[in-house]
């Protein structure tokens, strides 16, 4: 996956009067953690060009699961932490967020299986 949760949705608002999907949880040593880019709290607008306004949580889940390898996100940054729901900033300039960070974990992969085949090359 891309290394973390999300909250909202038209079905489950998180915050009162906004069913935005938010970004409720960054998974220690996932892509996004690794990218260091995305926050707890961000509001994510939209997904490799796909507004994510009026969808419901499952189908905003969805849209994250078939994001592919390449993912882009389109994010309003949390104006500071705190408890409960989440500040925006007010000048509603969205900030753009690819991560390409999500190719690590495959690089990483690739590195382990040269290195395991080197190994056994080594042995023969």
């Amino acid at each position: 996956g891309l290394g973390f949760n999300i909250v909202g949705g038209t079905d489950q608002q998180y915050v009162s009067n906004d069913s935005s999907i938010y970004v409720s949880r960054i998974k220690k040593d996932g892509a996004a953690y690794l990218d260091g880019r995305l926050q707890e709290g961000d509001k994510i607008l939209a997904v490799n060009g796909r507004d994510l306004k009026d969808l419901r949580h499952k189908d905003a889940v969805e849209l994250f699961r078939n994001a592919g390898c390449d993912v882009s996100l389109k994010i309003q940054r949390r104006l500071q932490p705190q408890n409960g729901p989440v500040g925006h900033q007010g000048n509603g300039e969205p900030g753009g967020l690819p991560l390409a960070a999500i190719l690590v974990p495959g690089l990483a992969l690739a590195a382990a299986a040269v290195w395991i085949l080197l190994r056994y090359r080594q042995r023969m």
